[in-house]
C-alpha cells in the first residue's frame, strides 16, 4: 500500500474512501485536506485514461500546499469496483463525476475542475451539466478525439483481454518509437509503461471501444467557464495543434505551451493554475468597481 503522505504537503490530511456512483460503480476518491488556513477553491483532480497516482506525486506536493484536492480515479482504472455490465463512455464518466462532485457538497462557484488526457476530455464534454457549476477549469492536453486508425479498431474489438501480457510489450514498443519523444521526455514513456503494467484488460478493452467514434468539438462552444489549456508542443501523443483548435472554439479558453509532458507534470503547473485564478480574480474585481 502507497504511503500516501509522500503525495502531499506537509500537514495535510489524507482520506481514502470507495464511494458508489451507482449501484453498479463503485471510484476510488482520495481527499488531500491542505493544512493551509486560506479561501483558495477545492480541486477536483481526474488523471487521464489508466493514469497512475505516481506520475502525479509532485504536482500533488505543491497543491496540497494551499488547496484541498479531491482526487478521483475514474471507471476504467483497475482501482474501481464494477459489477455485471456497465459501460465506459465519457458520458458515463462525467455522471460519475457528478455524483462525486455532488456527494463532496462541493459550493457553486467555489471549486475547480483539474484534469489531463482523458479526464480532461470528460471534464469538457460534461461541465455544463455539473451542479454546482465550477467556478474554472485547469486542463492538461485533453483529447479532442481519440486517433485510433481502422486496423486498430479491428485488432481491438478482437482482442482477448487474457492475451494482455503477450501484447503489452508490442503497445509500450509502438508508444515509444510512433508516438512519444523520449529524446526530449524519457519520464513520459516510464509513466505510459507503468499505467500499463497497472491496467486492467478487460476495462482497457470496453473503454477503448467506447472511445472509438468520440469527439468532443460540438461540446466547446457552449462551455463559458473560464478555462486554462495547457500543452506540450513536444509531445505529439496529445496533438498540440488541436489544443490550440480547442482553444479557438472555447469561450473563455486561454492556452499555456509548457512544451513537454514533464513540464506539465511539476509543481510549475501548480504555480500556472494559481497565476491563472489571481488573474480572474482581479479581471472579477474590476469588472465589479465598473458597474
Amino acid at each position: 500500500m502507497k504511503n500516501l503522505s509522500e503525495f502531499c504537503a506537509k500537514g495535510s490530511k489524507v482520506i481514502v474512501e470507495m464511494f458508489p456512483v451507482n449501484k453498479n460503480v463503485t471510484l476510488k476518491v482520495t481527499t488531500f485536506t491542505s493544512a493551509s488556513k486560506n479561501k483558495n477553491p477545492e480541486i477536483v483532480f481526474v488523471a487521464g485514461w489508466v493514469s497512475l497516482i505516481d506520475g502525479w506525486q509532485k504536482v500533488l506536493r505543491e497543491m496540497t500546499k494551499n488547496y484541498t484536492v479531491y482526487y478521483v480515479e475514474t471507471r476504467e482504472k483497475n482501482t474501481s469496483k464494477v459489477e455485471g455490465k456497465v459501460g465506459f463512455t465519457i458520458d458515463e464518466l462525467g455522471n460519475d463525476l457528478h455524483n462525486v462532485i455532488k456527494h463532496f457538497e462541493l459550493k457553486d462557484r467555489q471549486y475547480i475542475l483539474f484534469g489531463s488526457s482523458l479526464g480532461a476530455t470528460t471534464i469538457l464534454n460534461s461541465c455544463m451539466d455539473f451542479v454546482p457549476k465550477p467556478m474554472a477549469l485547469a486542463l492538461v492536453g485533453p483529447n479532442a478525439y481519440f486517433r485510433i486508425p481502422r486496423f486498430g479498431k479491428v485488432l481491438i474489438r478482437s482482442f482477448y483481454p487474457p492475451l494482455y501480457l503477450w501484447f503489452k510489450p508490442y503497445v509500450k514498443w509502438y508508444l515509444k518509437n510512433f508516438r512519444l519523444d523520449v529524446k526530449s521526455d524519457y519520464e513520459q514513456y516510464k509513466k505510459y509503461c507503468g499505467a500499463l503494467d497497472a491496467a486492467d484488460p478487460w476495462k482497457l478493452k470496453n473503454a477503448a471501444i467506447s472511445f472509438f467514434n468520440y469527439s468532443v468539438w460540438n461540446k466547446l462552444p457552449m462551455i463559458d467557464i473560464p478555462a486554462l489549456i495547457i500543452g506540450a508542443s513536444k509531445d505529439e501523443l496529445h496533438e498540440p495543434v488541436n489544443l490550440q483548435k480547442i482553444v479557438s472554439e472555447m469561450k473563455t479558453a486561454v492556452y499555456l505551451d509548457m512544451e513537454t509532458n514533464k513540464n506539465t507534470h511539476s509543481e510549475e503547473v501548480v504555480e500556472k493554475i494559481t497565476d491563472f485564478l489571481i488573474g480572474l480574480k482581479v479581471k472579477s474585481e474590476r469588472m465589479a468597481r465598473g458597474k
